[in-house]
């Protein structure tokens, strides 16, 4: 007997047509006790629509380590590295992630201080804030009036050393109320999109591929990423652009000499698109922040030259180039009618299809307003397969 799906509500903001296949909320199962003919439909189900939500849920930092562990079983820890975020001083994420003791692939995130949770007598959480991240930032009194910005859009990774998870769970424990803030975009083109207060902003790595124009997806489908060593400490002196989509290039990286110890054969190079295992897709998937060099292969064989763009191939080390090329390629994907900003309610659980999606922190808080949230992803055992040779004859 097939599983009861129904389409998640959208925002009157969104263009339904752009959203027939992504998203869909279950109904009637319990997440955390799935049998193994329900995991299995749950994870076709996962990779055909890229984000399944689960309302009502009841599961334990166990179970949703279970969970999360079953789509990749020979995962074991948490995305980032168990208790790496902690000890690694510098890292942009460093703030935002509390680690649940007796189950170190779950974290505990949120706003605001929780006492005797899960084991930790106290936690200081801090919802990430675009006025810490971004070169500029909405004014005090537009913050006050309900603006807001993107925070980064991102993929869960460590990108230096370990595999990009392919599933991540988020879990609802406390979800504070307020008045719904308007996230700005400020970068001339007017755009703006109304959220709820302290949603997670989805976009389709799918269909940030499927809009490009043929010069651009041929690009995409021959090209792969080199991230900066160690990232989250590599970027952390460096600002972000407004809409969170890139940073800003004033040279304030980290050079390689103020990294913590690294190696060249630790270092990701991952293709732009990554294939969808379930559906063949190609998910445009890159964590443009991250991001520090673009490799081009040339044009197969027999492929159309004009109009294409690097048809010799290309070794692009210029940040500022990289970039632009990337943010050129991903701008077109964060439009407001193409994002799903989820309304939270105390036990959600959205699983979502990390290697399919794009995801960004929004809003502000203040200090009184408690929020809680397990999230839990687990650094893959292999890395994304990129577009195979036919693939790249298709698109180039």
């Amino acid at each position: 007997m097939a599983i009861e799906t129904s389409p998640l509500p959208l925002p009157p903001s969104a263009d339904p047509s752009k959203f027939t296949q992504f998203g869909r909320e279950v109904h009637g199962i319990d997440p955390g006790n799935l049998s193994p003919a329900e995991f299995a439909e749950i994870e076709q189900l996962l990779y055909k629509h890229d984000a399944l939500l689960f309302r009502n849920a009841s599961l334990t930092p166990e179970q949703q380590y279970a969970l999360t562990k079953a789509f990749d079983p020979a995962s074991e820890s948490y995305g980032h590295g168990n208790n790496k975020t902690q000890s690694t001083q510098k890292s942009i994420l460093h703030p935002d992630l509390k680690t649940i003791p007796r189950v170190p692939q779950v974290q505990l995130i949120g706003n605001g201080t929780v006492y005797e949770h899960e084991g930790l007598p106290v936690a200081a959480l801090k919802h990430p804030s675009h006025t810490t991240f971004h070169a500029t930032t909405v004014s005090p009194a537009d913050e006050a009036a309900g603006a807001t910005r993107f925070y980064r859009w991102h993929i869960d990774a460590a990108l230096y050393e370990l595999s990009p998870p392919k599933v991540t769970t988020l879990y609802a424990l406390r979800v504070p109320g307020g008045a719904p803030q308007v996230a700005r975009y400020d970068d001339g083109t007017g755009d703006v999109l109304p959220v709820p207060l302290g949603t997670t902003a989805f976009v389709s790595g799918r269909t940030m591929f499927d809009i490009l124009p043929r010069e651009l997806q041929s690009l995409a489908v021959r090209a792969r990423v080199r991230y900066a060593p160690h990232p989250y400490v590599w970027m952390a002196p460096a600002r972000a652009h407004s809409t969170g989509l890139a940073i800003e290039s004033e040279g304030r990286e980290l050079a390689p000499d103020q990294l913590p110890p690294w190696s060249e054969d630790k270092v990701k190079v991952l293709p732009i698109t990554w294939k969808n295992p379930v559906t063949g897709a190609l998910h445009f998937q890159v964590h443009p922040c991250a991001a520090q060099e673009i490799l081009v292969d040339p044009l197969p064989e027999g492929a159309a030259r004009e109009g294409a763009l690097y048809p010799d191939g290309a070794h692009l080390t210029d940040l500022k180039e990289v970039r632009g090329l990337l943010y050129r390629m991903q701008r077109p994907a964060i439009v407001p009618s193409l994002v799903y900003p989820h309304d939270w309610t105390e036990r959600d659980l959205v699983l979502f299809h990390n290697r399919g999606v794009l995801h960004s922190v929004v809003g502000a808080f203040a200090p009184d307003q408690v929020r809680a949230f397990h999230q839990c992803n687990l650094a893959a055992s292999g890395d994304p397969v990129g577009p195979t040779a036919e693939d790249v004859k298709a698109y180039a």
